[in-house]
């Protein structure tokens, strides 16, 4: 009988200390980021454009299904100025820049420090801002769909917190706001290299 209690008192203790140690893994987290987000000159369609670089934030979700792997959903808001140049035409867009997102994320682990990988889809949506950045009125938002891909580093500085940096890149349509002058009918890769924190739970 004495040997019976003893045994279930400590399958008793094994089951709390697995309910515990499960309680306490940390399998969800939510990060803020500042981004720089800028992309290449295009030409296409006898139309040249250019997107200059400038600043914003980037706010992510991530579920981890493994140790390993993990999906995430983010959400970037920005800023910046499309121009654009043809034979007889020159013009500037002030664009407030958007981005919804999903990604599968992979990632390592090496001590504090956590190299990741991931690969996604989304939209990115171009706004005409208008304001004296815009030489153009009646031009309409552009809504385009393209890939993600990303490239990172988070060192964990406590069991719940991490410093995140990352470069992430969307490869979509260049935006032409429905204005024929502007349609390059071109692809370019936008570069948004990201730096922030990570809190775990």
């Amino acid at each position: 009988m004495k040997k019976m209690m003893v045994f279930v008192g400590l399958l008793g203790l094994v089951v709390m200390t697995a309910t515990a140690a499960f309680a306490q893994e940390s399998r969800q987290d939510v990060s803020m980021s500042a981004e720089a987000i800028g992309g290449p000159q295009v030409y296409g369609n006898a139309v040249t454009q250019n997107s200059t670089w400038s600043g914003g934030f980037l706010a992510s979700y991530r579920y981890m299904l493994t140790p390993r792997s993990a999906l995430e959903a983010n959400y970037g808001w920005g800023h910046n100025s499309q121009k654009f140049y043809t034979s007889s035409l020159s013009a500037r867009v002030h664009t407030r820049q958007q981005e919804y997102t999903a990604a599968y994320v992979y990632t390592r682990n090496y001590h504090n420090f956590n190299p990741f990988a991931e690969v996604g889809v989304g939209v990115l949506i171009f706004t005409p801002m208008s304001d004296f950045g815009t030489s153009l009125l009646d031009l309409k938002q552009n809504t385009n769909v393209g890939g993600l891909a990303g490239l990172g580093l988070a060192y964990e500085i406590s069991p719940s917190f991490d410093i995140r940096a990352e470069y992430r890149g969307f490869l979509a349509k260049a935006p032409n706001f429905n204005y024929a002058n502007f349609r390059t009918n071109r692809y370019e890769w936008y570069s948004s290299p990201t730096i922030g924190i990570a809190y775990h739970f």
